[in-house]
């Protein structure tokens, strides 16, 4: 989680355009997670009717990426990663709806706490005001991401995380490295450390860990350690960047991880 986390401060750190910062961390991440499955040994082969839905996760996947280093580029790593953090409410409340099963009162609860801390993290509702763009890329970025779960579902359980991971990062590179020959090669170069710091500290080894916690975790128990996220994601933005949220941004911050870790307990229960 904490090497998850760094993608705030990293982020953060780089000054290229989101689309082309994307590009380039998901061609690097494509290399790292390679030479993982080569080194484990797992099949690249992904079975024909399952490549569809592979591939929309990964332009969802991409989407996620670029709206989330938006809302950073625009505001702080607090409001970042906090507003990205609505993705569990959201999949609590889409599921039922896409996969057609059975609406729960508590989802509406849930919605509405999520939206709470969504208010405390806006400063207003003018769209004129950088943090209120922010809050708005960082909620279509928890909304590309909860879909791609959503999608991902049942992918999930038949191929390992990792392959999964690397073929969408390759969809997202092939996709964007177009675009990044708007940049020049002299700001390339000047941003190079940080995204290779995002491929591999936060692409490759974050979420290859974090999905290997499996393992040993409950998907249910993964998802509520997970919820330190931001807390870990502001903690490093106060060290190393010195934003320090406000307390409106706290506040906000905790109702919104409560929700997602209400939801996570509830899940847990209907399991046992």
């Amino acid at each position: 989680m904490l090497l998850v986390s760094t993608s705030g401060v990293l982020g953060r750190a780089v000054t290229l355009p989101p689309v082309v910062t994307i590009g380039w961390r998901a061609l690097l991440a494509v290399v790292f997670l390679l030479l993982f499955l080569k080194w484990k040994s797992i099949s690249l082969t992904i079975e024909k009717k399952d490549r569809l839905k592979v591939f929309l996760g990964g332009i969802l996947m991409g989407i996620h990426w670029v709206a989330y280093f938006k809302a950073l580029q625009l505001s702080n790593v607090a409001i970042g990663m906090l507003t990205i953090f609505t993705y569990p409410a959201l999949t609590s409340i889409l599921e039922p709806l896409l996969l057609k099963l059975p609406f729960q009162k508590i989802h509406l609860f849930l919605g509405l706490l999520v939206l709470a801390g969504i208010a405390f993290l806006i400063p207003d509702f003018d769209f004129e005001n950088q943090y209120t763009q922010a809050v708005a890329f960082g909620l279509a970025s928890a909304l590309a991401y909860a879909l791609r779960n959503i999608l991902m579902k049942k992918q999930v359980a038949k191929y390992h995380g990792s392959l999964l991971m690397m073929y969408q990062a390759l969809i997202i590179g092939v996709l964007l490295i177009p675009l990044s020959f708007q940049t020049s090669m002299e700001a390339l170069q000047d941003n190079f450390m940080w995204i290779l710091a995002l491929a591999l500290l936060t692409t490759a080894l974050g979420h290859t860990l974090f999905l290997l916690t499996f393992r040993y975790f409950s998907i249910t128990t993964a998802s509520i350690i997970s919820s330190v996220q931001p807390v870990y994601g502001i903690a490093l933005g106060i060290l190393f960047l010195g934003e320090v949220p406000q307390w409106a941004t706290l506040v906000g911050g905790l109702l919104i991880i409560s929700a997602v870790i209400i939801e996570s307990l509830r899940s847990a229960k209907k399991k046992s």
